[in-house]
């Protein structure tokens, strides 16, 4: 049948919010053990529990690991992962609820091998000729001060209480064997450096005790990240590297001396915001085969080590977030703009790929779906920038004669990150019903080199801000949306975005601020360690009070509705509940969502729910439409 004309926002859609909420289950920490594939899968019916599950040859489908009383996530950093190891059939895991690492047998039964919940641990790696775990340990045990990061040694029988090996930084990551077991690099930095701007790469001995000899730094300092280390098969030590200006591949060949394997204008890390993220592997030690980022799309390729030579794989992802190498095969987790992220098993003789396990379990008939467009548009001071454009797509409806769309922008958190081609349930809610949506990859971003990365330096609430400004007002100018009915939307750093453009621009009519950073100097008094400095890096001090958005909330007469976590250690309540309360001092419409047991980021279907359907209705009533009609 031909599509019926109705106003936008009001279109019928089986997206709901409901249905979005059942499929955000997040798949992370992709590890490989012998034939074995391993991941982790965020369980929102379970109030975002994390677990642990494997595919094995043997086994039809996976099986889950770890009991319902351990939830496999670590707050080191606050933002975690590299939460489990691996050694055969057992287990080695940080447990949420206490922070306490545990050891789960072949049998299923777990028990714990630190004991002081003071103590988060994360990034293991296993020391099986020594009987230890090699971790990141951030210790809290001393509230005068702030959390001491170290690298230590976790005894496999939990006798005896974790060793320190390496201290002196603030920060420490990826601490990694070597095949013989002779020597441990790592990476370090300190304040007010972030991972993806300031890193050292550093090597030890390992002594006949366990303990670390000969520290040295081997590469990094101001103006380099370096991210990933690991140790070929033959002992060789290779990194990632942006001293080009990319993130590429390089191969340590000496102290301080690193030769760069495959050049390319293309990203071979993610920035280092969570722990144990792989971009690459080897198979065997004449070949990686790596993923790396152009233009914001991901591409999947083997590189010989010898040449440097890179062949492209065919792959149908277009957003590949981690990588790992088994004997025959490639495990990875990808998405395309017509496939929500998944695991996949990919074989090295024949390309042959199965689908281990989904983000969504059902999705809608592929009419109902938009498809991520890229697009690069003009901004401000002459520099292009990068989104993904979403047209609104329902197979039963069109809008009225002559109505454009309302459209909705929107940005990624970081904000020292970037945004991907996944198919996202969240994305569809909006369009299927009659809204364009445009996801920015603002200057900061990462995906589009070091110089891209480093545009918002100093720069926070103006860079970011103009280049959502100049999205919504560039399509506009193509008659693709409504320039009167557009709103903009943002979590964490997207949210000072948001607040910011609402306040220091006229575009915007309506905004949605999740957790959104309203206070400069308040999240520089409040936030946890990890990002203490990173402000700093993005706004100079003197114009702490010029970018807030709290200090111009008189400013502000769009409504805006607010959801808030009241765990969030990141962006604390404080930060909406001040904004909340200055725009119901002026009377300016606005609402406040407040959730027990959330942190920064939702991760209960509950409340997944409940933000879809009340921002939804937000808009309705700003925009002047029914959305349930």
């Amino acid at each position: 049948m031909s599509p019926v004309s109705a106003a936008c926002g009001t279109w019928p859609s089986p997206i709901s919010a409901a249905c979005v909420a059942a499929g955000s289950k997040p798949l992370s920490s992709l590890r490989v053990e012998g034939t074995s594939i391993h991941w982790l899968q965020g369980l929102p019916e379970e109030g975002g529990r994390v677990a642990a599950l494997v595919s094995t040859p043997a086994e039809s489908l996976p099986r889950r690991l770890t009991a319902a009383s351990l939830n496999v996530r670590t707050r080191v950093h606050e933002y975690g992962e590299g939460a489990y190891a691996l050694a055969g059939e057992v287990l080695y895991l940080s447990n949420f609820a206490d922070n306490l690492v545990y050891r789960q047998g072949a049998d299923g039964v777990a028990r714990a091998i630190t004991s002081d919940r003071l103590q988060r641990y994360a990034d293991f790696e296993l020391d099986a000729a020594r009987r230890r775990l090699i971790a990141v340990r951030e210790d809290h045990r001393d509230a005068s001060q702030e959390p001491r990061n170290s690298l230590v040694a976790i005894g496999l029988d939990g006798a005896t209480e974790p060793v320190e090996l390496a201290a002196g930084h603030d920060f420490y990551a990826a601490p990694r064997l070597s095949p013989d077991g002779r020597q441990l690099a790592w990476l370090a930095w300190n304040h007010p450096s972030m991972p993806f701007f300031d890193t050292e790469l550093w090597l030890a001995d390992v002594a006949a005790d366990g303990t670390l000899v000969a520290p040295r730094r081997l590469a990094g300092g101001i103006g380099e990240s370096l991210a990933q280390p690991e140790w070929s098969p033959d002992g060789h030590l290779f990194v990632v590297s942006d001293r080009s200006g990319w993130w590429n591949l390089y191969r340590v060949t000496a102290p301080k001396a690193l030769e760069a394997l495959c050049p390319m204008d293309a990203e071979f890390a993610h920035p280092q915001w969570v722990f144990a993220r792989n971009m690459f592997g080897f198979n065997g030690a004449d070949e990686i085969i790596a993923t790396c980022i152009e233009q914001g799309v991901s591409r999947l390729g083997r590189i010989e080590v010898a040449t440097g030579r890179w062949t492209p794989m065919p792959c149908a992802c277009t957003d590949i977030d981690e990588l790992r190498i088994g004997p025959g095969f490639i495990a990875l987790i990808g998405g395309s703009p017509t496939m929500p992220r998944q695991v996949l098993r990919i074989d090295l003789a024949d390309g042959a790929s199965t689908v281990l396990a989904r983000s969504v379990d059902e999705l809608p008939d592929a009419a109902w779906l938009a498809a991520a467009q890229p697009i690069a548009f003009p901004s401000a001071r002459g520099r292009s920038a990068h989104a993904f454009y979403y047209a609104p797509t329902n197979p039963g409806f069109v809008p009225l004669a002559g109505e454009r769309p309302p459209l909705v922008v929107t940005s990624h958190g970081g904000p020292t990150s970037s945004t991907n081609t996944s198919l996202r349930l969240n994305v569809n809610f909006w369009t299927s019903r009659g809204f364009a949506l445009v996801d920015v990859n603002y200057g900061g971003s990462t995906g589009h080199g070091r110089a891209y990365r480093e545009l918002l330096n100093q720069a926070w609430g103006i860079v970011d801000v103009e280049d959502c400004v100049a999205a919504a007002r560039h399509l506009a100018a193509q008659g693709l949306v409504d320039a009167q009915r557009m709103a903009i939307r943002g979590a964490s750093a997207s949210g000072f975005t948001t607040l910011c453009a609402l306040i220091f621009h006229d575009v915007f009519k309506a905004g949605a601020s999740y957790f959104g950073v309203s206070d400069l100097a308040g999240l520089d008094a409040d936030t946890h360690k990890f990002e203490s400095r990173y402000t700093t890096s993005l706004v100079p001090r003197a114009d702490y009070a010029a970018r807030s958005p709290l200090a111009h909330a008189d400013r502000l007469n769009a409504p805006v509705i607010f959801f808030q976590g009241l765990d969030d250690k990141v962006v604390t309540p404080a930060q909406s509940e001040s904004m909340v309360a200055a725009m119901k001092r002026r009377g300016v419409p606005v609402e406040y969502h407040a959730f027990e047991g959330e942190g920064h980021g939702f991760r209960k279907a509950a409340t997944i729910e409940a933000c879809m359907e009340a921002e939804l209705a937000f808009y309705g009533r700003v925009f002047g439409f029914d959305p349930h009609a």
